[in-house]
């Protein structure tokens, strides 16, 4: 059980980026140094940029003389020798100087960090007194709003450990990177203050308008609107003059024509602090980027002009505040709420008894949607790329057979989740039920590639029967529901080129995009299981709504497909596909010969034949996790699991042939695509990607090897990929894939529901729990869904499930070994209740209510 925030040694700080910024905003990185970086705010990704000189420091004064003056950084990590190209900066010329390290700083910095929240501790034997920086954005589950301001929050506790009272000073310094002429003055926030930084030189609706605000709630406050202008090292050296100067800092302002751009705003909060004594200065950065454009897809503009729409849009957080002065005056009024419901999250995953590693991943992988992998459009659509390029997001879309495997967003915010689910079917669904996997911006415009996806669109109906039991919405279903009939129906529609199912025969037979980027032309567990999961989903979709023939339909169609798939994929061991891989005809068929065929060895590329995928029952994964049930043999998929860790999961890569992406190296261990065991055909050229380990596909694999029992082989997948994101390799938060912040590590999320079995029924007030075995009592247990988020504990003498925040209806409680345990009474609060016990479940006289502090127990006798 990890109690305590991630601890971060020296070593394991030289990758850390801590994003802070709201759900959809963009974000600001935390360098594990405590540097300002990856200034990604500007509505695309920017990775390992900087900001200009923007930094804090500290300064200490004593009976008017100075004591001490820093930036607040430890060491800059090597190299030194300088690390990009340029003219009379970068190799060769040393680090630059914007990492401020040529100014004195902290000796160390001691860096913990569980996300949403980091706390830097900043060390010195030469410093008087003792800073800890407690950086955050608020991450409420529930709280979309909220979670959406676009601001990075820094605290400074410092404490006085001298014996005489000291004053301390903090400064925030930020530039302004806009363009010329620059416009930085002082406000006041209500009981506030702030420094705006904006432009004169841009309209309203360009899309580069834009303006930030750096404020505190500092009572002493002063402010330099502009750093001294000049040549050479002028600026940096006049700032350093004016910031060791003890008192006030003196002020400067210059003409708009004077300012010109690349300009700098200081603002200074002093506080005296008694001997022995700790005092605090909030400081906030905010920003407001309205306007947005698909500046990703050359083509976008002339395709919005064709369709009569416009090619640019507001973000959703510009249509709440009105610029970043608003943004911060509204973060530092709440600010103890906003910081008391991000923390009361962050203790309540971290009070959850997993392994640190699975904590870890679930945690870390949260940021995902606080990067720039994410945007909230202006009506408030959530819309994901699957990942950033360093200056550009990478594969638009909220693309559907990656955005599938992402479990955090409609648990923790099941309104966006929705929102998504909403556009794709509007916007994306063609006309014969096709989905390309896709959907472009602005809305409204097409997809290039018209071509359906099948783990896409099938994992489609399945998000929507999942999105359906959480909210327990029926009448958003019975909107959707039309929608969902026709990507069922695609599946075998004549108009459909790639053949899936003609036949209805409740198996995949033609050509099938997928996930890795080509095609498969065979049946396969691993897409079949889309179809048979999207059909079971959609029968007990059709009888709630009263159906009873479409439900029947597709029941029949399920089973038929169940019996085919277990029957003859199967090998004994796991499940492989069905394909000839000497027959062109399979692929000429489809026009596809040029692309697919391989004349040299007479076989179809990119296929995975006899090998063993770690995705071949990934639709079981979702199954279990939404209360679908079987969709495969039981005891077929577990000896597939046990394959896949038998053969998929390597100890040590060093070993390991990989001619694809490098996500693992050397000694890591890690979980590959696809392998051929001995005495299996391997594919010339195989699917591709197969020897990478690309980590939502192993979180999917841990999950669901947990999920069945195998325990120890589960959390050691786990602990491969967070070990190879330890802060000395790569970031422990930015995951990457196809780019950084890939959203499909957000299958990291599902370790929570895998160890302690949550099942959810909203619309029949049911939810349940199952420890996976391997787990030890007691066991607790972090969960949320729409109305409310808290956690479960079950202990030998029976289990509690208590609501943090929000509220919860239940008219049953489903529970994992009641059979054979007599149960003596259950009570909401202090009032007992009545029930009816079953075999599997407590079904109450009627519904009840849990809220904070009046929790549901259960107790044996």
């Amino acid at each position: 059980m990890q109690t305590k925030p991630f601890r971060y040694g020296t070593c394991k700080t030289e990758q850390i980026s801590f994003p802070l910024g709201g759900l959809g905003t963009g974000c600001i990185g935390l360098s594990g140094n405590g540097r300002l970086i990856d200034w990604e705010i500007f509505n695309r990704p920017n990775k390992s940029s900087v900001n200009g000189f923007s930094h804090f420091g500290v300064r200490v004064e004593s009976q008017g003389r100075l004591v001490d003056a820093r930036v607040l950084q430890g060491d800059l990590p090597p190299p030194y020798e300088g690390n990009h190209k340029g003219t009379y900066a970068g190799i060769g010329f040393g680090p630059a100087r914007e990492t401020l390290a040529g100014l004195p700083h902290f000796a160390k910095v001691d860096f913990r960090a569980t996300y949403p929240v980091a706390s830097l501790v900043f060390r010195d034997p030469q410093f008087p007194g003792r800073v800890e920086l407690t950086a955050f954005n608020p991450f409420i589950p529930l709280n979309a709003r909220e979670s959406g301001l676009p601001a990075a929050c820094f605290e400074f506790a410092i404490t006085n450990g001298t014996r005489r009272p000291l004053t301390y000073a903090i400064g925030g310094t930020l530039a302004n990177p806009l363009p010329a002429p620059n416009v930085n003055g002082l406000r006041r926030l209500g009981r506030f203050r702030g420094m705006h930084v904006r432009t004169g030189g841009l309209a309203a609706g360009d899309p580069g308008y834009g303006d930030l605000c750096l404020a505190t709630d500092g009572a002493d406050v002063s402010a330099q609107a502009y750093w001294y202008r000049g040549a050479w090292f002028d600026a940096l050296e006049i700032f350093w003059r004016d910031f060791t100067t003890v008192g006030p800092i003196p002020p400067r302002r210059y003409t708009r024509r004077e300012a010109g751009q690349g300009t700098h705003a200081t603002l200074l909060a002093r506080v005296r602090v008694p001997a022995g004594a700790t005092r605090r200065v909030r400081f906030v950065i905010t920003w407001n980027y309205p306007n947005r454009v698909n500046d990703w897809d050359a083509k976008a503009t002339e395709r919005a002009a064709a369709a009569g729409l416009s090619p640019s849009w507001r973000n959703w957080y510009a249509t709440q505040w009105r610029d970043a002065a608003a943004s911060a005056r509204y973060m530092l009024t709440h600010w103890d709420r906003l910081a008391g419901e991000t923390h009361a999250f962050r203790d309540a995953l971290l009070a959850s008894t997993l392994p640190a590693a699975m904590l870890d991943a679930v945690t870390a992988n949260l940021s995902i949607l606080k990067s720039p992998t994410v945007m909230r459009l202006e009506d408030g659509t959530f819309y994901g790329f699957e990942g950033c390029h360093a200056q550009a997001g990478c594969c638009e879309g909220t693309c559907t057979h990656v955005w599938n495997y992402a479990q955090a967003l409609p648990f923790l915010f099941p309104e966006l989740e929705r929102s998504v689910r909403e556009a794709d079917f509007r916007y994306n669904q063609q006309a014969n039920g096709g989905m390309p996997f896709r959907l472009p911006l602005p809305l409204g415009i097409h997809s290039a590639d018209g071509r359906s996806c099948a783990d896409g669109l099938f994992g489609n109906v399945l998000m929507v029967y999942r999105d359906w039991r959480i909210s327990g919405d029926d009448g958003w279903l019975r909107r959707m529901w039309p929608s969902v009939q026709k990507a069922l129906a695609f599946a075998w529609d004549p108009s459909n080129a790639d053949r899936w199912d003609p036949e209805r025969t409740g198996v995949l037979w033609g050509r099938q995009h997928h996930t890795l980027d080509m095609e498969l032309f065979g049946p396969s567990a691993w897409l079949c299981g889309f179809y048979l999961g999207a059909l079971k989903a959609g029968a007990a979709m059709a009888g709630q709504l009263g159906e009873a023939d479409q439900a029947a339909a597709y029941a029949a169609l399920f089973a038929a497909g169940r019996r085919w798939v277990d029957g003859h994929l199967f090998n004994g061991e796991y499940y492989q596909q069905r394909v000839d891989l000497g027959d062109r005809r399979l692929v000429a068929r489809f026009g596809a010969a040029g692309a697919y065929w391989d004349r040299e060895h007479g076989e179809i590329k990119y296929q995975m034949g006899e090998g063993c995928a770690i995705d071949q029952v990934l639709a079981q994964w979702h199954a279990n996790l939404y209360g679908l049930g079987d969709l495969f043999d039981p005891a077929q998929v577990r000896s597939s699991l046990r394959a896949i860790y038998r053969h998929n999961f390597k100890r040590r890569l060093r070993g390991h042939a990989n001619t694809c992406r490098l996500y693992g190296l050397n000694d890591e261990a890690g979980t590959v695509i696809c392998e051929w065991p001995a005495g299996r055909r391997r594919p010339a050229i195989p699917v591709p990607y197969a020897q990478e380990t690309m980590h939502g596909f192993e979180y999917a694999a841990a999950g669901h090897l947990i999920q069945n029992g195998l325990w120890r082989e589960g959390l050691a997948m786990v602990q491969a990929v967070r070990d190879r994101y330890d802060g000395e390799k790569r970031n422990p938060w930015n995951e990457i894939e196809c780019g950084s912040n890939y959203a499909r590590s957000m299958a990291s999320y599902a370790l929570l529901h895998a160890c302690s079995g949550f099942t959810f029924d909203m619309g029949r007030g049911r939810i349940g729990f199952a420890p996976a075995r391997g787990t030890t009592l007691p066991f607790r247990c972090f969960w949320c869904l729409e109305t409310g988020w808290g956690w479960v504990e079950w202990r030998e003498r029976g289990l509690t499930v208590g609501v943090s925040r929000g509220g919860l209806r239940l008219q049953e409680l489903r529970l994992a070994g009641l059979t054979g345990r007599a149960v003596r009474s259950v009570l909401a609060g202090r009032r007992r209740l009545t029930f009816t016990e079953t075999r599997e479940s407590l079904v109450f006289g009627r519904q009840v209510q849990i809220e904070p502090g009046r929790p549901l127990r259960v107790q044996w006798r």
